[in-house]
């Protein structure tokens, strides 16, 4: 982990997998401004939520198993590219509907992104380091899901599409850092 090689593979997958979690908190904080805004009653902000959710649960293996046979970078650029187009969609819907397509859309690229974040720790790191990597892998994405509610706070007061969007400069610098540092595995 102390080399700049493994710092790089561990800013990507961290900053990777961080978005994914933080999206799983940071929209609660946002639903009464989505219900204002698009008009979607209950059903449709708990729709906001679940879209996510279950597409990202119910896909989370066949991200892995992608991973597995295409090559784990390359289908973790896929879920980060993915995860980044349906932000955009998120953050620009014109209707209830249209986020949680969006939505779902987002559990997707979070399915494929995820598990690929974890192999690619794997494959990089060995011995203690690798443990190291985990954990640190880990605490960083436990953080970015605490911090959710407190960025989507902050956010919010701009306007409720901006923890979407925030997502794409981040997704920017993942895709950057994983081509120029991160091996193939």
């Amino acid at each position: 982990m102390g080399t700049a090689a493994g710092r790089w593979v561990l800013l990507a997958t961290v900053l990777g997998s961080g978005i994914v979690m933080i999206d799983g908190t940071v929209v609660n904080v946002a639903l009464p401004h989505i219900g204002r805004d698009l008009g979607g009653g209950f059903g449709g902000l708990q729709w906001t939520i679940n879209a996510y959710t279950l597409t990202l649960a119910s896909l989370i293996l066949l991200g892995g198993s992608l991973g597995d046979h295409f090559g784990r970078r390359r289908i973790f650029l896929v879920g980060v590219i993915w995860f980044a187009g349906a932000s955009a969609a998120c953050g620009l819907a014109p209707s209830m509907e249209v986020l949680v397509a969006a939505r779902a859309a987002q559990g997707v690229g979070g399915a494929l992104l995820t598990p690929g974040s974890l192999a690619l720790i794997s494959a990089s790191f060995r011995g203690l380091d690798r443990g190291a990597a985990i954990g640190a892998w880990s605490g960083l994405g436990g953080i970015a899901g605490a911090a959710g509610p407190f960025l989507g706070g902050l956010l919010v007061e701009w306007t409720w599409r901006a923890v979407f969007l925030i997502n794409l400069p981040l997704a920017v610098l993942v895709v950057v850092v994983t081509l120029r540092h991160v091996p193939e595995s």
